[in-house]
């Protein structure tokens, strides 16, 4: 299937490493004009490398803190000049401290909001009259939000990112209605237990919480999926890939859970 994504300019927000280096990577093996960013500059520059030696593609590197909206406007004005406009936007952040409520302080909340909702919300606005000019003549943008599984059913110990990335899915409903007459299609993509660096550190933490092996952890996890097995990180990419395509012509404002049939919700 052709994904219509040869020659369109793609923006990554937190792609040096995990799921949104993996979406960056999807779009770059489909022929896409890639910007990725991340506060890591180091790894940004491993990220770029890793990308250009499996694809061929040269990316385009952007230094962002997802909480600083000075960061975001220069950053998306800088993608946009660079390319020539810019065609998807895939917003995404690292995932907020761990935690339940008792733990959260004022500043945990504040922190989850700016990483996890506020940054979503900030991307979009600088991105939008760009997107509303992209897409093939019959359409505009495409935007893609890279949230949890915790959207569609809470996940214990994890408060922050059950009330903010819930914001993000109400927020993508919402704005696939006011978005719908510029042909911008927006839609959130959810992973649940994907092999990152993250999974591992959550998974870390809940071993030591409950004086058991990591292994126990995640044998304990695997055993909820259905399909017996966490997901690869390119298997996500491809699903973001998708959703954020021109081969999607007709689906806005839902939430494509990639969780190998772990979450129950109807």
């Amino acid at each position: 299937m052709d994904l219509g994504l040869t020659g369109k300019s793609v923006f990554v927000a937190a792609s040096s490493k995990g799921l949104g280096k993996a979406s960056a990577l999807a779009f770059a093996k489909e022929g896409a004009l890639l910007t990725i960013a991340s506060r890591d500059l180091g790894q940004l520059e491993q990220a770029r490398d890793d990308i250009r030696a499996a694809t061929g593609h040269e990316a385009g590197m952007v230094r962002l803190d997802v909480r600083s909206g000075e960061d975001i406007r220069k950053a998306i004005a800088g993608a946009v000049a660079a390319r020539g406009g810019l065609d998807v936007l895939v917003t995404n952040a690292g995932g907020p401290p761990p935690g339940g409520f008792a733990d959260m302080a004022d500043d945990d909340w504040q922190l989850g909001f700016e990483l996890n909702l506020l940054s979503v919300i900030r991307l979009i606005r600088e991105a939008l009259p760009a997107l509303r000019s992209a897409g093939d003549g019959k359409s505009g943008g495409r935007i893609v939000n890279l949230a949890s599984t915790s959207v569609k059913q809470p996940i214990d110990g994890l408060i922050l990112s059950n009330v903010f990335r819930a914001g993000v899915q109400a927020l993508t409903k919402t704005l696939a209605a006011e978005l719908a007459p510029a042909g911008i299609l927006i839609n959130t993509v959810a992973p649940g237990r994907i092999a990152t660096d993250r999974i591992f550190e959550l998974d870390g933490k809940r071993a030591a919480d409950k004086g058991v092996t990591l292994e126990q952890i995640q044998a304990q996890a695997t055993s909820q999926i259905p399909l017996g097995r966490m997901g690869d990180p390119e298997e996500f990419g491809r699903y973001a890939a998708f959703y954020g395509s021109f081969a999607n012509t007709y689906v806005t404002g839902q939430t494509l859970i990639v969780d190998g049939g772990m979450v129950r919700s109807l």
